[in-house]
């Protein structure tokens, strides 16, 4: 067993914070041996717990002044993008063909893979990140380097090969096996089959199917993936959707008989439970209601989508039509692997008003700072099909944790000071905090 003694961040199972200005965190392994919370709350409640036969010699890792809170979940990552965050470009086209796609194919060598996974999963646990559902590249090589660098060190992590057979640069376009055998489209479906078998549910890793989106997928390699969707039904889905306007007319090309951008991917079955579709930006009511009855999520990405021009997440639709939805970085078209920017980035994205059906502007919507928190931990992970096991510390829980410095900053430590209630407190954080803040990352 293990003891931590500070100020405690959860959430209840209304999905509101109970914040603790003294708490106790008391976690112990399980068969695999990883640590689960057995007790969270206030040390006056739990303090006993540690007078037990079975609890003799712990000693209490103490950190006054510090808040433990729940580990972020990151719903939309890709880690070959950690080299062109911050590279301009007129919009998402461009930036994919002018930097990202050539940064991409460098990942074809084994070496550079496993050295950006370092660089990546370093990133991740510096800001707070502690489970993370990531892009690879369309090279196996890529996958097999993250996922053993997130074994090694028993980080919750899921991740996939982009299936793009067409549309796309040489080098990152799926290749055939060989003249005369498997085409692009079954080989890289074949491919996908054996990392499944390989990773998925190896430890606290799992696999994605990951079409890169509806353009570089072909009609063979999308029905493919949908077909091992249905076979794998515990395994996740992730691509991008509706997130820039000529995207979507370049998809209507494609597609003329398709409903909406999501409805493609319905048709292929690739809508259902463990599906993450990134942005969402440009859905309407339908779309969000198929969303909803398919529990499929959108991981919103703000800093992405302001960065890039792509338009506004409507988070007041995604509410009222209750899709999941949980926040994400998406570095490198993000700008930040802070979760604080991400989350004030959201903040400002909720405030701005929309453009609606017929022109009529639809006013802005005021995101709490607990709800804001929520979507990054315990809505995260709701979102990827994790609820109860990773983005909160009720008991039963993989404890994964941060422990966050309200003093790391003169600003940051006179705001918290200052505050009021415990959403003056978050708030702070949202606004004012950066990686400074995160004093130490605990995974499981």
């Amino acid at each position: 067993m293990k003891a931590y003694r500070a100020a405690l961040l959860r959430f209840d199972s209304n999905d509101q914070p109970v914040h603790d200005t003294d708490g106790l965190l008391v976690t112990a392994p399980d068969a695999s041996g990883t640590q689960r919370v057995v007790a969270c709350g206030a040390w006056s409640a739990l303090r006993h717990l540690l007078d037990q036969p079975d609890a003799s010699g712990i000693e209490v890792q103490h950190w006054p002044g510090k808040l433990i809170a729940p580990g972020f979940v990151d719903a939309h990552v890709h880690y070959p993008q950690v080299d062109v965050i911050g590279s301009p470009a007129d919009g998402l086209l461009p930036w994919l063909e002018h930097y990202t796609f050539p940064a991409e194919t460098r990942f074809a060598d084994a070496g550079h893979a496993q050295h950006m996974a370092r660089v990546f999963l370093d990133e991740l646990q510096r800001n707070g990140v502690t489970t993370a559902l990531a892009f690879a590249t369309s090279h196996p090589e890529s996958v097999n380097a993250l996922l053993t660098e997130a074994q090694a060190r028993r980080m919750r992590l899921i991740t996939g090969m982009c299936l793009m057979d067409q549309n796309a640069p040489d080098g990152l376009r799926n290749p055939p096996s060989a003249p005369g055998l498997a085409d692009a489209a079954e080989h890289s479906l074949l491919q996908t089959e054996s990392l499944i078998r390989h990773w998925h549910g190896k430890g606290r890793l799992g696999y994605a199917i990951t079409p890169r989106f509806v353009p570089t997928c072909s009609d063979v390699q999308l029905r493919g993936a949908g077909e091992l969707a249905a076979r794998y039904p515990d395994v996740w889905v992730q691509s991008h959707v509706a997130e820039n306007r000529n995207e979507i007319a370049w998809v209507r090309q494609l597609y003329p008989q398709a409903r909406s951008y999501l409805d493609v991917y319905h048709r292929y079955g690739l809508l259902r439970e463990r599906t993450v579709y990134a942005h969402g930006i440009y859905l309407d009511d339908a779309d969000r209601a198929l969303l909803r009855d398919t529990g499929s999520a959108i991981a919103v990405s703000p800093t992405s989508n302001l960065f890039l021009g792509s338009g506004l997440f409507d988070f007041e639709a995604a509410q009222r039509s209750g899709h999941l939805h949980g926040l994400a970085s998406d570095v490198g078209g993000g700008t930040s692997f802070s979760p604080f920017e991400t989350m004030k980035a959201a903040y400002f994205t909720g405030r701005m008003a929309l453009e609606a059906q017929g022109g009529v502007p639809k006013p802005g919507l005021s995101l709490s700072p607990s709800r804001m928190w929520w979507l990054h931990t315990a809505g995260g992970a709701q979102s990827l099909g994790l609820a109860g096991t990773v983005g909160n510390l009720n008991v039963g829980a993989e404890a994964d944790f941060v422990v966050l410095d309200p003093s790391a900053t003169p600003l940051l430590a006179r705001r918290t000071a200052a505050a009021q209630s415990v959403e003056e407190w978050l708030f702070a954080f949202i606004i004012l905090a950066d990686d400074r803040a995160v004093a130490s990352t605990v995974l499981a």
